[in-house]
């Protein structure tokens, strides 16, 4: 961020990572040196002791065939000390040089992250043998085919990926090596620049005049000055982007693929560290618990059920928990899905890739692919396997589809279709777009759901009406809250299909109760009789009602058709039960509320006492109808008395 750098504008150019890979002392930090004239080498402590300790930065700019390419170098640490640091650097790249010393061949960390380059999914690469001055012409035949054999069959095999010799010492092969950069560059596919934004940390410094600066490889996106961006997974709610660097150059913006430099306001250097994640506000949600596809190493021991594990992802290191099922363990060279359950929170999205090390001594172990970052917690474990079996093989279309189904009568809404999956609302909308013409997928309200699954639900409530009428033929209809709470549906989903169902002359709805069409209670003549004298009974009686007891002991129908009448009075919301004992007519609960409304004019509260002479009622009744006005949110108990709110 310094005012000495210059303004770099936008250009169209196309953006790729390189990282370098290798035992230590095999002339990785020379050989960017030499391909970029930038020492990567950036700490006191590495220039004193000669080796890489951490990462180092390097850009190169290249043209193929009139393309023009951006390189950004990330030069990582070759010692098994440093793996770790190794791993936040190279979770980003899009092609890797591995690098390989002529007078050394092949060392313990050349095929160590070899192995993490193939477990992170690295497509494309060169392999580059170094120090070639410091061999004669038969042991450089003989290395290579040492080389050769070693990458067989792998993305860096040499029957289609370059191997190029080079020696930092005299040029040697510098020429070739980046002409071969060129062409891979040319080749690898570009990051989406318009994907949700996310750019992993992995440093975090303050500048004198400028303040917290960050960088990072933007993994997907744009940032661009004045962007809003949150900080996950704990870090501050939201930042400011103040300034924008791309390869050391203050630049407009910075896309997806390039070394990003940001300048933030509105957090210190204290509340940010590398494995934090900077990305678009709420958009997201970090988790602890996913669920992956992964792949043990043929040289790593058997990995049991509930082994703990250092988990490396982006710039991100942590402690997790490989959960595979009871009995189960993984073979070496093996395959399985597993749940990982991370000590703490981060933000992973389905196609993240990542690293296992083993807990203790800290080996590589395996790695594998994120394929669901919110998974259910009671799902059979059949379930998940097949549902993650079609997240693991399956188009856009399909896994939308299924993570419709497994919500079920909830469906998801837009913003949890974004953050379960990663992908832009404008491409989850276009990827619905056929479904929702087809009536696979419905959407109600905010909510998408899959048309099989509101059909079904429709089906069940319909059942659950006639049931209900069949064994309450006294009864109007079934209470919608009774009906919405014996099948757990959301309101909105549950309002949606009623209004289907009553379209469609399936059902019939009356105020709050649901019943068949033309199913509705049917009076005796004695039956309507006793009901419209249980009404009467309370409607007079004002706030002194009688016992329910009295009132149906003096009906001409047996007790047991009289609490039914009751129950469709009560169901219809003209009785109103405010205890066990107590039943009020709606008409005086309504004044009730009238009148604690107008005294509220002239006092803020009430007591019993108060309560007794407004209403001309004893303690017997004042009292539960105080306590019911308190349910109802009409006054607020406090000490003795009643705010009235």
């Amino acid at each position: 961020m310094a005012a000495r750098l210059t303004q770099l504008h936008w250009e169209p150019m196309k953006s790729v990572i390189v990282g370098t890979a290798g035992h230590i002392d095999h002339g990785k930090t020379a050989l960017v040196r030499a391909l970029t004239g930038i020492d990567t080498d950036r700490l006191e402590e590495e220039k004193r002791r000669g080796i890489t300790i951490d990462l180092g930065f390097a850009h190169l700019d290249l043209t193929r065939s009139g393309e023009n390419l951006r390189l950004g170098f990330v030069d990582v640490p070759g010692h098994e000390r440093f793996v770790r640091n190794m791993l936040a650097g190279v979770g980003g790249i899009d092609l890797v040089l591995l690098v390989i010393a002529a007078d050394a061949s092949i060392q313990p960390q050349t095929r160590e992250h070899f192995e993490i380059c193939r477990l992170l999914n690295v497509q494309r690469g060169i392999t580059v043998l170094t120090k070639v001055d410091l061999v004669d012409a038969e042991t450089l035949d003989v290395v290579r085919l040492e080389v050769e054999e070693f990458l067989q069959g792998s993305f860096l095999d040499p029957q289609k990926s370059p191997l190029v010799a080079v020696s930092v010492k005299t040029g040697t092969g510098i020429a070739e090596l980046k002409q071969r950069l060129a062409e891979e560059a040319a080749k690898a596919v570009a990051r989406d620049s318009s994907a949700l934004t996310r750019l992993p940390i992995d440093r975090v410094f303050t500048m004198k005049g400028f303040g917290t600066v960050v960088t990072g490889t933007l993994v997907s996106g744009t940032i661009q000055k004045e962007d809003e961006l949150e900080v996950y997974p704990s870090g501050p709610t939201s930042v400011r982007v103040r300034g924008v660097q791309v390869h050391g150059a203050v630049a407009d913006r910075a896309v997806a693929g390039q070394r990003t430099a940001l300048n933030l306001s509105g957090t210190t250097v204290e509340e940010l560290a590398r494995g934090m994640m900077l990305g678009p506000v709420n958009a997201f949600q970090a988790t602890q618990r996913v669920d992956v596809a992964m792949t043990l190493l043929p040289s790593a021991k058997p990995l049991k059920n509930r082994a703990r594990v250092h988990l490396h992802a982006h710039t991100m290191e942590g402690i997790a928990e490989v959960v595979l099922g009871e009995g189960k363990q993984v073979a070496p060279g093996g395959q399985a899905f597993a749940r990982l359950r991370l000590a703490e929170a981060a933000l992973l999205l389905p196609g993240d890739r990542f690293i296992l090390r083993q807990f203790s001594p800290v080996i590589t172990l395996g790695g594998g692919v994120v394929l669901d970052a919110a998974p259910l917690r009671k799902a059979k474990r059949e379930t998940v396997e097949a549902f993650l079996q079609l997240l693991n093989t399956g188009g856009p279309e399909s896994i939308l589809l299924a993570r419709l189904g497994r919500r079920g009568a909830a469906g998801l809404t837009m913003t949890a279709a974004v953050a379960e999956t990663g992908w832009q609302k404008s491409f989850i909308e276009g990827t619905l777009s056929r479904p929702l013409r087809g009536g696979t997928v419905v959407r109600i309200g905010e909510r998408y759901v899959l048309g099989d699954t509101v059909e079904k639900l429709e089906a069940s409530l319909i059942g659950a009406v006639a049931a209900f009428q069949q064994s309450h033929p006294l009864v109007a209809g079934m209470g919608k809250e009774t009906l919405r709470e014996e099948f757990g549906v959301l309101p909105e989903i549950f309002e949606d299909i009623l209004k289907r169902s009553a379209l469609a002359g399936k059902l019939t709805v009356s105020g709050e109760v649901v019943h068949l069409p033309g199913q509705g209670v049917v009076l005796k003549d004695e039956e309507a009789a006793s009901k419209q004298m249980i009404e009467a009974a309370f409607a007079t009686a004002g706030f002194k009602v009688p016992a329910l007891g009295e009132v149906l002991a003096g009906l001409k129908i047996d007790e047991a058709r009289a609490r039914k009448l009751v129950t469709l009075l009560l169901r219809d919301k003209i009785l109103v039960k405010v205890t066990d004992d107590l039943v009020f007519h709606r008409n005086a609960l309504d004044e009730l509320r009238a009148l604690v409304r107008s005294r509220k004019t002239q006092a803020p509260t009430i007591d019993v006492a108060a309560f007794k002479d407004m209403t001309g009622v004893s303690r017997k009744y004042a009292i539960p109808l105080l306590e019911y006005m308190d349910r109802e949110r009409i006054t607020r108990r406090v000490g003795n008395e009643r705010v009235i709110l």
